[in-house]
């Protein structure tokens, strides 16, 4: 069962001001309630190629996992992938702009899990739409309040 979950959020930020931070993998542990941390494995600046490392707590769980960036285009779209573990997944954020320095992002993870994943896929997507919906909340906090 392939799992698709997308949620959005508008900010009351400027697109290129939201895109920058939410982009830039140095915030993602600022904005992100799963993500312990992210290491770059190739030379910044992000680009279509980047390789980041990803640590993360979900379901009780450690995740340690390596994102390629597919798809980048600043302060519009990135899209990134990662092959490994029970669980490959991508991730694609957008923004949008609503208003006068107002920005809708949406984010979107989807994958195909394998053997237990698998068979929790329902469950899988139910949490990841709850911890997005937390982490873009978490997004807005923070970019309001700056």
């Amino acid at each position: 069962m392939a799992v698709d979950v997308v949620t959005d959020i508008v900010i009351d930020r400027p697109r290129e001001q939201m895109a920058a931070f939410a982009a830039d993998p140095a915030s993602a542990p600022a904005w992100y309630v799963n993500i312990v941390s992210a290491e770059w494995k190739t030379p910044p600046p992000l680009r279509v190629g980047s390789r980041l490392d990803f640590v993360a707590r979900f379901l009780g769980r450690r995740l340690a996992y390596t994102y390629e960036v597919i798809e980048f285009a600043p302060a519009s779209r990135l899209v990134m992938r990662t092959q490994e573990g029970p669980f490959p997944m991508e991730t694609a954020y957008a923004w949008e702009t609503v208003g006068a320095g107002r920005t809708r992002m949406t984010l979107r993870n989807r994958g195909n899990p394998s053997g237990f994943a698998r068979i929790a896929g329902p469950f899988m997507a139910m949490a990841m739409r709850r911890a997005n919906r937390k982490d873009l909340a978490r997004l807005k906090a923070l970019m309001e309040c700056a």
